[in-house]
């Protein structure tokens, strides 16, 4: 069993998709959760009735974490509002796909501010309270198409890629520190970023995956409450692929 009782999580971008099953998961197995928003409120304040209601501790936190100033001032908020900080968990972000030759340079170097740059801004925040307690748990949300390229994807990829790098070197630089660093590489899953591909591609999507189907969200927030809890304790610098089986 999974014991993350006495523990205070963050989790960014936590209003909606997998950083809202992930909240709710880190909620429910003890830990105290700081849910992140940017603009999502009520969603936000949904995902903490919903971690209150099965007797956990959380509150909403609003910030934009790809903007540094912001970040800082979300994990002071946590830290504030709990005195500690064990977990972190990296997951805001978003997508603009495109094929490379029609990509708007703007569209690029805004998926590599929100899904790459809001991981350092919020990691480097988060350090200073993680060494002095010489505990912390961080867990990237990476994906696929990081690890295996995806056509229309250049930006989102170059920038999921980017986070399986930082957590490799970041899990080394610490783990004398007593913080483990690992990345969930999440494969296809229903959430708001995916429900809007037509009917025909997600079925070619399945004929990928030797499992023949999507994930779920809730499948993604269990590894990560693993990685997150000292069951994981000799982990660090991983990749996990929550993928069935695609790579």
């Amino acid at each position: 069993m999974i014991d993350l009782n006495g523990k205070v999580a963050l989790v960014t971008g936590a209003s909606r998709g997998i950083g809202r099953a992930i909240a709710i998961r880190l909620g429910g197995l003890g830990a105290k959760v700081a849910v992140n928003y940017f603009k999502s409120a009520d969603a936000a304040n949904e995902v903490v009735e919903e971690i209150k209601k099965n007797g956990g501790e959380a509150i909403a936190i609003q910030g934009d974490v790809s903007k540094f100033d912001q970040a800082q001032n979300v994990i002071k908020a946590t830290i504030d509002a709990f005195g500690r900080l064990d977990i972190l968990v990296n997951n805001a972000g978003t997508t603009r796909d495109n094929l490379l030759a029609l990509m708007k340079e703007q569209d690029f170097d805004f998926i590599i501010e929100n899904d790459l740059k809001s991981v350092f801004n919020c990691s480097k925040a988060a350090l200073r309270q993680m060494m002095k307690q010489r505990y912390g748990r961080v867990v990237n949300i990476t994906s696929v198409s990081g690890v295996m390229g995806n056509p229309g994807q250049t930006n989102y990829s170059a920038a999921k890629a980017g986070v399986i790098g930082f957590t490799k070197a970041m899990a080394k630089e610490y783990a004398p520190k007593g913080i483990a660093v690992n990345a969930v590489a999440a494969g296809y899953i229903p959430t708001d970023l995916t429900n809007a591909l037509p009917q025909d591609i997600k079925e070619n999507i399945v004929k990928f995956i030797p499992m023949q189907r999507f994930g779920t969200t809730e499948e993604v927030a269990d590894v990560v409450a693993f990685l997150a809890s000292d069951r994981a304790s000799y982990i660090t610098g991983q990749t996990l692929a929550v993928d069935g089986g695609m790579v």
